[in-house]
C-alpha cells in the first residue's frame, strides 16, 4: 500500500506546484505587502506624481475655460511637462512608442502590417529601463550622501546632569535640509559644561539643502568653540550663511540654545525658526518667540539673545516647519494648534517615550500620505 498523500481537496501535484510558484512571484514581487498597503502606496505616489508634474500646468489659463473644456488642456500640459524631463532622445524615443501604439490600433485602415503594438512595447520597455538605470545610479549616489550626512549629526544623546535629550529625523528624500545637534562645544558633561542645542531648517529641499546643511554645521562646530556670546555666534554665522546664500535665495532659520544643567538656564537666539515650545511640569506651554530674520538674509541682521529658567518635570521640544506643516490625503494640515495641545497633553515620560510619542501622533495623522518636507524634532527633559 502507497504511503503517499493524495493533496487535498483533489486538487494535482502539477497544479499545486504552479500555484506555489505563482505564490512565491507575488510574495517576491510585493514583498508580503498586504493589497491594502500596494494601493495606499500607489495612491501616495500618484498624487506626488501628479504634484511634481502639476506645476508646469498652467492653472489659472486653465481655470479661466468652462469646466467642460478643462480636461484636454490640462493632460496636454501634464503630457508636456512629462516630456520636458525627458533627454530630447528619450523624447524621440517616447514619441516613436506612441505613433507605432497609434498605427497598431488603427492597422486595417493604413495597411500598416509590422506588428506595430510589439515594437511599441518593446520601445516604452527601452524607455523605462534607461529612466531606472538613471534612477538606480541616483539612488546609490544619494544612498552615500545620506551616509555622509548621517555623520554630521550626532547619532546617541549626549550625557547631560539631571536632564536628557532625544531627537529624531525623517528626510522627505534620501538627503535633508533639516540640521539637529546636540554637542558641548568647550566641555564634556563631566565638566560641568554648556550644551549647545541646535535645530535649523534650510530652505529648500535634497541634495541642494543637504549641501548647505553641511557647510552650515562645520561652520558652526568651529565657531562654536571660541565660547562667544550666542548673539555674536549667531552673527557670525549668519555672516558666513550669507556669503552661501545665492543672494538670500538659500536662507536658512534656526534656533541655537545653550542649556546649563548646573543652574537649568536656558539661553536661546531664534532665528526666523518656529517657536520652541516649553512645557511645564503642570501642563502648561511656553513659546520661545523672537523677530530675528533668518541667518542668510542680510549681514547686517543682529540676533538678540532670551533667557528661561527650566524646572524638574519640565520639557523643551525643538522642531521643524515639517512637522506642524504634515498633511493627510485629505489635504489637512496636521497645524500648530493641534502639536500644542498634544503637547500639553504628554505623560510623565523620560524624553525618549516623548519624543515617540510626538512623532506617531504625526506619522498616525498623515497616514500613508507621501511628506511634503523633512520632519526633524528635539526633546530635552529636565529629570
Amino acid at each position: 500500500m502507497s504511503s503517499s498523500a493524495t493533496p487535498p481537496s483533489g486538487v494535482s501535484e502539477p497544479h499545486r506546484a504552479s500555484h506555489s510558484r505563482l505564490g512565491n512571484l507575488w510574495q517576491r514581487v510585493s514583498e508580503g505587502r498586504q493589497i491594502d498597503d500596494l494601493w495606499s502606496q500607489f495612491a501616495a505616489d500618484a498624487r506626488s506624481s501628479y504634484g511634481f508634474y502639476g506645476k508646469d500646468v498652467d492653472w489659472d489659463e486653465v481655470n479661466q475655460l468652462p469646466i467642460w473644456k478643462r480636461p484636454y488642456p490640462v493632460v496636454k500640459q501634464l503630457f508636456w511637462a512629462m516630456m520636458n524631463k525627458l533627454s530630447p532622445a528619450r523624447r524621440v524615443l517616447l514619441l516613436v512608442a506612441l505613433v507605432l501604439l497609434f498605427l497598431s490600433g488603427n492597422s486595417n485602415n493604413t495597411g500598416f502590417d509590422l506588428k506595430a503594438e510589439f515594437l511599441s512595447a518593446l520601445l516604452f520597455l527601452l524607455l523605462l529601463s534607461l529612466e531606472l538605470a538613471d534612477k538606480i545610479t541616483m539612488k546609490r549616489d544619494l544612498e552615500i550622501a545620506r551616509e555622509i550626512q548621517a555623520w554630521l549629526v550626532p547619532s546617541t544623546p549626549p550625557t547631560i546632569s539631571d536632564a536628557e535629550v532625544a531627537f529624531y529625523t525623517r528626510a522627505q528624500n534620501s538627503v535633508a535640509g533639516d540640521y539637529y545637534d546636540a554637542f558641548y562645544p568647550l566641555n564634556d558633561a563631566a565638566d560641568g559644561g554648556k550644551l549647545m542645542l541646535v535645530m535649523a531648517d534650510v530652505a529648500g529641499k535634497s541634495v541642494p539643502a543637504a549641501l548647505l546643511m553641511a557647510t552650515l554645521q562645520a561652520s558652526l562646530r568651529t565657531i562654536a568653540t571660541e565660547g562667544l556670546p550666542l548673539g555674536e555666534l549667531a552673527i557670525r554665522l549668519n555672516h558666513y550663511a550669507c556669503a552661501h546664500s545665492l543672494g538670500g535665495q538659500r536662507f536658512t532659520t534656526a534656533v541655537l540654545a545653550e542649556f546649563d544643567p548646573a543652574t537649568r538656564r536656558l539661553s536661546y537666539v531664534n532665528a526666523g525658526h518656529n517657536f520652541p515650545v516649553v512645557r511645564r511640569a503642570n501642563s502648561s506651554t511656553e513659546r520661545l518667540e523672537s523677530g530675528s530674520l533668518p541667518l542668510g538674509i542680510t549681514p547686517e541682521a543682529t540676533f538678540p539673545s532670551s533667557e528661561i529658567a527650566l524646572e524638574p518635570g519640565d520639557t523643551l521640544v525643538l522642531f521643524t516647519d515639517g512637522v506642524v506643516e504634515a498633511f493627510n490625503s485629505s489635504g489637512e494640515e496636521f497645524s500648530d494648534n493641534r502639536w500644542l495641545n498634544i503637547i500639553r497633553g504628554l505623560p510623565n515620560q523620560n524624553a525618549q517615550q516623548i519624543l515617540e510619542l510626538l512623532m506617531k501622533s504625526v506619522e498616525d495623522f498623515v497616514g500613508a500620505t507621501r511628506q511634503s518636507d523633512d520632519i526633524t524634532c528635539l526633546v530635552l527633559r529636565c529629570s
